[in-house]
C-alpha cells in the first residue's frame, strides 16, 4: 500500500485525473471536518459496499490520523483494487498543512 504525506496528496486531488477520495469516518466526524468531493463510507460499512466503488480508479482514503484508512486501504487491495494510497496523518493533518479552515476535533 502507498502512503502520502496530505501537500503531496492536495496536489494529486487537484490533478488532471484525481484519485477518488474515500473518508471511512463516522458520519458525526464528518460533520465536523470533511475534505470537499471525498465519498464518505465509514470503516464498518465499507466491505458491504465494495460495488459502490471503482475498482480501476485509484483511491486516496483518509480517516482522523491514518489508522483506519490504513486497515481499509489494506482491505481494498485484498479485494482488488489497483491503486490504494493511504492518507499519513488523516484529515488532523490535512487541517494543519493544507486548509486550516477546517475544524480540527
Amino acid at each position: 500500500m502507498r502512503e502520502l504525506q496530505v501537500k503531496d496528496a492536495a496536489t494529486l486531488l487537484a490533478g488532471p485525473n484525481p484519485p477518488l477520495l474515500l473518508d471511512v469516518r463516522e458520519p458525526w466526524e464528518v460533520e465536523t471536518a470533511a475534505v470537499a468531493g471525498a465519498v464518505c463510507i465509514p470503516m464498518g460499512e465499507v466491505p458491504a459496499r465494495l460495488a459502490e466503488l471503482d475498482r480501476d480508479r485509484p483511491v486516496l482514503v483518509l480517516c482522523h490520523h491514518g489508522r483506519r484508512s490504513a486497515q481499509v486501504a489494506y482491505l481494498l487491495e485484498r479485494s482488488g483494487f489497483r491503486e490504494v494510497i493511504n492518507l499519513a496523518g488523516g484529515i488532523d493533518a490535512w487541517s494543519e498543512q493544507v486548509d486550516p479552515g477546517i475544524a480540527r476535533y
